[in-house]
């Protein structure tokens, strides 16, 4: 299907499971259906708008970019007009789907779409966009623990804080595709700042602080054994990610990307799924 082109649906794996996560600790089991589907649906909703945000804001850089240039944006398989039309309703259907959840989270919602659009603007002016971008997938964890009990907790900023390093890490690491092609349009990022050698040492120093912020979240609850058994796994995917690729060698980027990051959330959402239950 186009639009599960446009907006990449396959990349929900990265967000959705933090949100689960979210959602389980702070109901301390298996939350209610009714606040797990909209929960769902609001998670769809705002990574399509967010999506879809990115494609219209980065449309002039796709068309110049070679890896880009088969985006159905930029072939015109989707229409700029039909993707405003998208823009608009997966915003209106995140608000609602928010304002069923409680009334935190509908008030919070608007933020949420404004900071998930702000990202895109990002790469134009710091190299720190991949950050930006881990805070945005790091609201995943956030969302599901408010979409539960509308209250802020320590356990899910530090799961937010795990998200942000993680997310950022990969990103600095993708991004080492696109060197050329950045410096050419003036675009900002760290492989583009400090080089490929240093970014891949920054990116590994990510994913150090995103395993040790994880391992906090768990403490910080007095998770048992199944999650820390998640949090080695995770932690051992991580060293993976580093060991398949380097400076020399990113033939398997897409690898690294898409099938060990893939596993880190649903690892660790498998861990706080045991632990709740063994509870």
């Amino acid at each position: 299907m186009i639009w599960a082109r446009m907006i990449k649906i396959e990349h929900s794996v990265f967000a959705l499971p933090f949100a689960y996560m979210g959602a389980f600790w702070s109901a301390g089991g298996w939350p209610e259906w009714m606040t797990l589907i909209f929960l769902s649906v609001a998670m769809i909703a705002v990574r399509s708008f967010a999506m879809t945000f990115n494609r219209i804001a980065d449309l002039e850089f796709d068309r110049k970019n070679p890896r880009t240039m088969n985006r159905p944006l930029v072939t015109g398989e989707i229409s700029l007009r039909d993707s405003y039309y998208f823009l608009v309703l997966t915003a209106i259907i995140f608000v609602i789907s928010c304002a069923f959840l409680n009334p935190l989270c509908f008030y919070l919602s608007f933020f949420a779409l404004g900071w998930s659009a702000l990202y895109s603007y990002t790469k134009r002016f710091t190299s720190l966009c991949h950050f930006f971008l881990g805070s945005v997938l790091g609201l995943a964890p956030i969302a599901g623990w408010i979409a539960y009990e509308p209250a802020f907790a320590l356990a899910p900023f530090l799961i937010f804080l795990g998200v942000l390093f993680w997310v950022a890490g990969f990103d600095i690491l993708y991004s080492s595709q696109d060197l050329s092609f950045d410096e050419e349009k003036s675009l900002y990022s760290i492989p583009g700042k400090y080089g490929l050698e240093s970014a891949f040492v920054i990116a590994g120093f990510c994913h150090v602080n995103a395993s040790l912020f994880f391992l906090l979240a768990g403490a910080s609850v007095a998770a048992t054994w199944p999650f820390y058994l998640a949090w080695a796994a995770v932690s051992a995917v991580l060293i993976v990610e580093h060991r398949i690729i380097s400076p020399d060698n990113l033939q398997r980027l897409n690898i690294s990307f898409f099938t060990l990051n893939g596993l880190v959330s649903v690892f660790l959402f498998l861990g706080v799924l045991g632990d709740v239950f063994l509870r």
